[in-house]
């Protein structure tokens, strides 16, 4: 059997006395289409931070194609963001001054190489072609989110996290967006989603539920 290209091993995370995470082990294969669920205060959003290294584990390992992030500094952390991981949040996060253009290529800074055309063709592959030169306030929320995706996809990292895409959206985009998400998986995208809501962690084909930090089960979904 091929290496997962995410696991965690007795993963735990404490803030002080309060342990957020305890003994998560999980492992997700390459293209999987995953969704991680629970109340608020399960740990989903810390068991993400920790994921995508914006976080450190207290305890345990984590392994995102083949590099165990625990063994990195902070220097290594921002490589190891910008090479493995396209991050989408609920939040859009774009610089309200640039275009949509400049808020791509403005991750492929952080990747040390700029490449206009690239950045022009994950644009066009969200649908967002004609929209380019467009700043964030010209721009719908579900064009926004798309920008967003094409950001994330830019570097071309091997795992695409999600968490709460639509939680801004109203029914059309979120649609919109779910879409695009499982286009992206069906053309081989791993892709893990961070949500609340049921109905879309539907869309997955596997979900993964935590309950006060730890692994409650995991269940597969009918597609």
């Amino acid at each position: 059997m091929s290496q997962p290209i995410i696991e965690t091993q007795h993963l735990y995370k404490r803030f002080g006395q309060v342990t957020a995470l305890e003994d998560i082990n999980i492992q997700i294969e390459q293209g999987e289409f995953v969704s991680i669920m629970g109340a608020s205060g399960s740990g989903k959003t810390t068991l993400m931070n920790i994921l995508t290294g914006l976080d450190t584990a207290s305890e345990g390992k984590v392994i995102l194609d083949g590099v165990d992030a625990a063994q990195l500094d902070e220097t290594g952390r921002q490589r190891f963001r910008a090479e493995k991981i396209g991050l989408i949040f609920q939040q859009f996060h774009l610089i309200p001054y640039l275009t949509a253009l400049e808020n791509v290529m403005l991750a492929q800074h952080y990747h040390s190489v700029v490449d206009e055309a690239a950045a022009r063709a994950v644009l066009a592959q969200v649908g967002l072609e004609h929209r380019v030169d467009h700043r964030p306030s010209q721009l719908s929320g579900g064009e926004q989110q798309r920008v967003c995706i094409a950001r994330a996809l830019v570097n071309q990292p091997p795992v695409i996290f999600a968490d709460e895409p639509t939680g801004n959206l109203d029914e059309k985009n979120e649609k919109l967006v779910l879409d695009l998400l499982i286009e992206l998986n069906r053309q081989g995208r791993t892709i893990v989603m961070v949500t609340h809501n049921p109905e879309l962690g539907k869309v997955t084909a596997r979900t993964i539920f935590l309950q006060h930090g730890k692994f409650l089960k995991e269940e597969r979904n009918e597609n």
